[in-house]
């Protein structure tokens, strides 16, 4: 009996030795957040006040009549930095498991706040266009939220188990859910956030293995719907403007040229901070769209080299983040994050250099726009998060555990077989 006793006692030991040796093991790969990516994020914000500052502290007349002071949009941008830290802070503290339950409610959710912006009273008008709904004491525009929460369920859709590369339907769910918020869109127009998405939803698709044939089937479908698109009269003028905008430089051409010459005037080392022409009302949207161009003329080749440099060390450290994580959804949200963030700066890139048709996207935690920066600043805090690899230790632990207790349950038979060989052994013939 008292051998029995010892035997049990010693079972129970070596059981909890084994949990907590998987328990207590280090399984992390990532000791911390990345430093690098929050830092870079952080110069460019900081970059941005100061953009902002120079390309309005110069007021015209006509916004002196409406009481618009040197301050005035300074003094916004920094309320809505404070708030897009905020909101790094809360996405930071999400897990992405917890991103992934929420992933469906938050794109029904997204899609509400789309069409809030029809609804008299909410929904806000400026320049013909209707893309914004009212919170005090500001705006906000929904188009920017779709494309995070996009992001969020492609990843929860790409990472399912039901997900097939192969599958047609597969393909066909994320694409309806797109044309769905791109016919919204359209609506009030915002043809820049339509392709956007567009971009954004194909290339995670892409990225992911679908078949090429899929993506390349929808050509015979968009091109039709694009050609109908651009026969609007504004779009046509944005084309044909974008093709030869010296044509008319003082019609649909104008921005255009005067984008080129705040790049021409700014040289290699650029004219100075606040010395930019271009921003005394030559070059429309100044802080918001078109502020790389003022970049360029201020800080020049080597000014535009650096910020073009920066957002591929985001770029650079977003893809590192997504291919260190071993958990499948993480690693679709983290591509996704990074896609959203970097393809948005190549396309106010290419807008600004006459590259692309012109498209009111504002540049990624620089520009002058609530919006976008809220949005931007919770991809990098849910970036940061994932590169932390916290559920990189939950699937480790998961592993440990499950490997600790099949050390155990065959340490408990072997043990038990060995005593019951022992007590047969012991045990006298009649």
């Amino acid at each position: 009996m008292r051998d029995k006793a010892m035997s049990k006692k010693q079972l129970s030991l070596r059981f909890s030795e084994l949990n907590l040796s998987s328990v207590n093991s280090p399984s992390s790969l990532y000791p911390t957040y990345d430093k690098l990516l929050l830092l870079t994020t952080f110069v460019l914000v900081v970059f941005g006040v100061l953009m902002i500052y120079s390309s309005t502290s110069v007021i015209t007349p006509d916004l002196a009549k409406k009481g618009v002071s040197e301050f005035y949009y300074f003094k916004r941008h920094i309320v809505t930095i404070l708030i897009g830290l905020g909101c790094m802070f809360l996405a930071y503290s999400l897990k992405p498991s917890f991103l992934k339950k929420i992933a469906i409610p938050l794109l029904i959710f997204s899609f509400l706040l789309l069409i809030l912006v029809f609804v008299p009273g909410i929904g806000v008008s400026a320049g013909g266009a209707r893309r914004w709904i009212r919170l005090w004491p500001s705006t906000f525009q929904p188009s920017e939220f779709v494309k995070l929460s996009m992001v969020i369920f492609l990843a929860q859709h790409l990472s399912s188990a039901n997900y097939r590369t192969e599958s047609f339907g597969s393909f066909i769910k994320p694409l309806s859910i797109m044309i769905a918020f791109q016919a919204v869109m359209l609506m009030q127009p915002d043809f820049g956030a339509v392709m956007s998405l567009a971009f954004l939803t194909l290339a995670m698709l892409f990225l992911s293995g679908t078949r090429l044939r899929y993506i390349s089937s929808l050509s015979v479908f968009a091109l039709p719907v694009l050609y109908i698109l651009i026969r609007e009269p504004y779009r046509l003028r944005r084309v044909i403007s974008f093709l030869d905008p010296w044509k008319d430089p003082q019609g649909s051409g104008f921005q255009l040229v005067q984008s080129f010459i705040a790049f021409g005037s700014g040289g290699i080392t650029g004219v100075g901070i606040g010395g930019s022409m271009q921003k005394l009302s030559y070059l429309p949207e100044s802080h918001t769209d078109f502020i790389f161009s003022i970049i360029g003329e201020e800080f020049g080749f080597i000014g535009v080299s650096v910020v073009t440099a920066l957002f591929l060390l985001i770029f650079i450290r977003g893809i590192s983040i997504a291919n260190k994580t071993k958990d499948r959804f993480a690693y679709y949200l983290s591509v996704g994050l990074t896609l959203m963030v970097s393809l948005q700066a190549l396309i106010n890139f290419a807008v600004a250099t006459g590259m692309v048709p012109t498209k009111g996207l504002p540049l990624p935690f620089i520009s002058y726009g609530g919006s976008s920066l809220l949005v931007n600043m919770a991809a990098i805090g849910m970036l940061l998060n994932i590169s932390r690899g916290k559920d990189n230790e939950e699937i480790e632990d998961i592993k440990q555990k499950l490997i600790a207790r099949r050390k155990a349950k065959r340490a408990i038979y072997g043990m038990k077989n060995e005593k019951n060989k022992m007590d047969n052994y012991e045990t006298p013939l009649l």
